[in-house]
């Protein structure tokens, strides 16, 4: 079963590329951390994630007070955690400031823009996802600052990077239907990478993405979000999955630090406060949707959780909405 698309179903994914450019050397570019870039690419997000795929030639990427990363033809690179960061070619004390330069560059769409110093000339493809922050929060937590795949060593992943070229193309020209294309293109770039993140983790590594890679584990997370209301039972779940009650949470906890029935509560949690703070439906249609037998029994734990009853936690949600607008 795979529990990452069961994921992605749910957590409302919003991608988008938005730049283009060819920089020569020597060039550096200076990205804003997420936060502030929220406004000019998803306005209302809670978590924003930017990636850049280097087309063609040579770059680094430096995330502030962090190390410098190489890159070649073919890697895309992801700051899960959306901090502020570098990107260049060969060395210059000088660099284009995004904070000020973003908006100009969104203004021209798609087209391609050039800056440098004339020299090697460097071709990136910038793309961003954005997504609910507290439904994603488990399975990005534990990624590193700065993710880097390469998607040219197969036949896939240069699928992958020749439609996002084409596409680009395409918006750039006004084709009809190219923004949508380019939408859906770069969530399965940002899918990709967490693929192939995945697959390449050390056989140590705990977290959401590596017991999502375990038989077992992966098995319980994607029976728990597809059908997350069910009633389960851990004795239910164990035999699903084929273990011991023992063995499965024992092996639950090794990968993300909680029993499997904490991590359902937790999860349906976050499902009701997000229909809470979305939708007009009741208190007790909440509850049922997202698996509790009485309002009073969801009432409760949402108190424990947000500090707060259901009902009062949607009012203070919206205002805060509105206030924010």
């Amino acid at each position: 079963m795979d529990v990452l698309s069961e994921v992605l179903k749910v957590v409302r994914l919003d991608a988008a590329v938005f730049f283009n450019c060819e920089f020569s050397a020597p060039w550096c570019f200076y990205s804003p951390k997420a936060p502030l870039a929220v406004p000019l690419l998803s306005p209302g997000a809670s978590r924003l994630i930017i990636y850049h795929m280097l087309v063609d030639g040579r770059a680094y990427l430096r995330v502030e007070d962090g190390e410098r990363v190489e890159l070649r033809p073919g890697d895309i690179v992801t700051l899960p955690h959306g901090q502020g960061h570098f990107i260049g070619n060969g060395d210059t004390e000088e660099f284009i400031d995004g904070r000020n330069a973003l908006p100009g560059l969104l203004a021209r769409g798609l087209e391609l823009v050039r800056a440098g110093g004339g020299g090697e000339p460097s071709l990136f493809i910038c793309g961003f996802l954005a997504c609910d922050g507290d439904l994603c929060h488990g399975f990005f937590k534990t990624l590193p600052p700065v993710v880097k795949v390469n998607v040219r060593d197969d036949d896939s992943g240069r699928w992958l990077e020749n439609s996002l070229k084409f596409s680009v193309q395409e918006a750039a020209a006004g084709r009809d239907g190219s923004k949508a294309m380019l939408a859906k293109l770069s969530e399965l770039a940002f899918i990709e990478t967490l693929r192939r993140f995945v697959r390449e983790l050390p056989a140590e590594q705990t977290g959401w993405l590596a017991g999502a890679r375990d038989p077992a584990v992966g098995r319980a997370l994607a029976l728990l979000h597809q059908d997350h209301a069910r009633p389960w039972t851990i004795s239910e779940l164990a035999t699903e999955v084929g273990l011991s009650r023992s063995a499965l949470a024992d092996r639950f906890r090794h990968y993300l630090g909680e029993p499997p029935m904490a991590y359902l509560t937790n999860w349906r949690l976050l499902l009701g406060a997000r229909l809470l703070a979305s939708t007009n439906r009741s208190v007790a249609d909440v509850a049922g949707e997202v698996g509790y037998e009485s309002e009073a029994s969801f009432n409760r734990a949402f108190k424990r959780k947000y500090g707060e009853p259901p009902a009062r936690y949607r009012g203070s949600t919206r205002s805060g909405n509105a206030a924010s607008r």
